[in-house]
């Protein structure tokens, strides 16, 4: 605080003494002394106004709050009271007739227009960093290096249009405003002049503006970038592209030479992905953040299956690491066993002949088994490529926004916000489950749910709102929603055979809603398994808590849930949890030592992924090692 007033008296006096003693709107040395303490209050406060809003509006913490401990925040004062100070002199200059404009007739030489439009383009492209960096992190609640690089070369359809419409008044807008103002500025022939006592002065020429602009260009781009640089953590990208490590070499196991032996009587497995649910929706009593538990109804389901847990606490789950922490990520960690890394060539991503044909999956492995298969969510399927994965991965019957339009059951102008809501996608999976069910052949059913999807969740006509937080309506209807969803289930004639998996896809990404966390919180996504084979249930309570894990843990695990049997416990990079074997976290170190040595390990680039797994060829799971018992 001693700072942040040093300066301000500092910026407040600079700017009063070019007030008095240049302008000299003081004409007693009284008046001179009012003209600078008037200064100096007056723009501190003005400016202390306008960043209060600014600053408060993104990150909760007011300029001058104690809470505030930013470095930076002295420095925004300083430097705002510069600003608004050199504005204010030129308006008193004008009204006082001490400062004009004049239009020079004056042809620019081909050099000097090469560094107007050099300074055009620089300043451009700065501030097109500058606001798109702004935009991913005032909107998002994180982007690692990772996921920026696979969505930028991913497809893009079916994102929020919430999301999108944000990009217009953060991003393009904002830019595109201060990009105008350059362009005046920097393409103006008009010069200042001004006039202390009977004598004028040119004081500002179309040289001098021309050398600035250009200046400003520089710093623009260098500051636009660096921003970027640090934001994204692009520093990283040398560890996925450069730095070599063996790690996923030495730890891989191939699932096509694991010995595995399925029931006779196959089970079915429903995979129930929950948009963004994780555990600090819970009360501080069940080892979330919150006063009330959000997901009772959940959380009374969980009570009658597995979860797998962190902590001391019951509920806990996976913690992220590099490659799991956006949706499409998440479901390649959980049914492949490995985490997704940035790409080696442009179409690594989103074509049927490349997302990731090296790799085998639970639903490779199924469709080995005569497995029936249906993936359904509520918006385009071509989003980041799912519908390449799922279809070159299991032969999955996809029932996406599109999917279900082509059925008839939803309007062929029906949209809400990505697609269709979850009300309409519960209702939907239950006719696609019955389906299934009626082929006779076991089935595995994947879905998303989204009505949780950042920013603040969708309120439907029959969300509840007694909160005063949307965001915490949406996540209460949503975990009840998913509950009554398995009570049917359960009232099903094949539910004694039948697996169902329920698991956050990854963190929330809803920035304003965590605003207020402790950061040293360790937040971790919800998970349950409900119905699994071969009484699992009753494992060890050791083997279900305390335990350090992550997303890619569910490969072998979920299939164990089912009743296979895998020789060794493992498969790809995960381990079956309900054995007790420890997984490579816990084999690298206690708790979190184990979790930053596999996840720093899991950023380096990998020559068996890019080249096996990224770029290898595509072959059909070869079931030679699976028997039956």
């Amino acid at each position: 605080m001693v700072l942040f007033f040093i300066l301000a008296a500092i910026s407040g006096l600079a700017v009063g003494a070019v007030d008095a003693f240049v302008l000299k709107r003081g004409k007693t040395k009284f008046g001179t002394a009012m003209v600078m303490i008037s200064d100096v209050i007056g723009l501190n406060v003005f400016s202390v106004y306008l960043n209060e809003f600014i600053i408060y509006y993104y990150t909760n913490k007011g300029v001058l709050s104690l809470k505030n401990d930013s470095p930076a925040i002295p420095w925004v004062q300083f430097g705002a009271v510069l600003v608004t100070g050199l504005i204010w002199l030129l308006i008193m200059g004008l009204v006082d007739g001490k400062i004009r404009f004049a239009k020079v007739e004056e042809k620019p030489t081909k050099k000097q227009k090469k560094m107007t439009v050099a300074s055009l383009i620089l300043f451009s492209i700065g501030m097109v960093a500058v606001f798109a960096t702004f935009w991913s992190v005032s909107t998002f609640s994180s982007i690692a290096p990772d996921q920026l690089l696979v969505n930028m070369v991913s497809p893009k359809e079916a994102t929020s249009e919430d999301v999108m419409n944000t990009v217009w008044t953060v991003g393009v807008l904002r830019a595109g405003a201060f990009i105008f103002a350059f362009f005046l500025f920097a393409l103006s022939k008009r010069e200042v002049y001004f006039k202390r006592t009977d004598k004028e002065r040119r004081f500002f020429t179309v040289k001098v503006r021309r050398i600035i602009s250009f200046v400003m260009a520089v710093a623009s781009l260098v500051g636009g970038l660096t921003y970027g640089i640090i934001a994204f953590d692009l520093v990283e990208l040398y560890k996925f592209y450069i730095k070599d490590s063996t790690f996923i070499e030495d730890n891989y196991v191939d699932p096509n030479e694991v010995k595995m032996q399925f029931p006779e009587t196959k089970r079915n497995l429903i995979h129930i992905y929950l948009e963004s649910m994780e555990n600090s929706y819970l009360s501080k009593d069940m080892g979330g953040y919150l006063d009330e538990n959000l997901m009772k109804p959940l959380t009374d389901l969980a009570q009658e299956g597995v979860v797998f847990s962190n902590s001391d606490w019951y509920f806990g789950g996976p913690i992220s690491t590099t490659g799991c922490v956006w949706s499409v990520a998440s479901m390649v960690n959980m049914t492949t066993g490995l985490t997704m890394k940035p790409p080696v060539a442009a179409d690594n991503y989103g074509s049927p002949e490349t997302f990731l044909p090296g790799a085998v999956s639970i639903g490779d492995i199924l469709a080995s088994q005569g497995y029936e298969q249906s993936l359904m969510f509520g918006a385009a399927a071509r989003f980041g490529g799912l519908d390449y994965y799922y279809t070159t991965h299991g032969n999955f019957n996809i029932l996406d926004y599109y999917g279900v339009k082509r059925l008839g059951w939803i309007p062929q102008d029906y949209r809400v916000r990505w697609g269709y809501e979850d009300d309409k996608l519960y209702e939907f999976a239950k006719r696609e489950i019955t389906r299934l069910n009626s082929t006779g052949k076991p089935f595995h059913f994947v879905m998303e749910t989204a009505d949780t999807h950042f920013p603040d969740g969708y309120v439907g006509p029959n969300t509840p709102t007694p909160r005063p937080n949307q965001y915490s309506n949406v996540i209460a209807y949503s975990a009840s929603e998913v509950t009554k969803f398995v009570r049917w289930i359960q009232e099903q004639p094949f539910y004694e055979n039948t697996t169902i998996v329920i698991i956050g896809d990854h963190l929330s990404m809803d920035k304003n809603y965590f605003k207020n966390f402790d950061e040293d919180y360790l937040r971790t996504t919800f998970n349950v398994i409900i119905n699994p084979a071969n009484d699992l249930e009753n494992i060890p309570t050791e083997r279900k808590r305390n335990r350090t894990w992550c997303n890619i843990d569910m490969f072998p695990t979920i299939l164990a849930s089912m009743g296979v049997k895998i020789e060794g416990e493992r498969l790809a990079l995960g381990t079956n949890l309900f054995s007790g074997e420890p997984t490579l976290m816990e084999r690298n170190g206690e708790g979190m030592e184990g979790w930053e040595y596999v996840d720093e390990q899991l950023r380096y680039k990998s020559k068996l992924y890019n080249d096996v797994i990224l770029q290898g060829t595509h072959k059909p799971f070869d079931p030679k090692n699976i028997t039956t018992y």
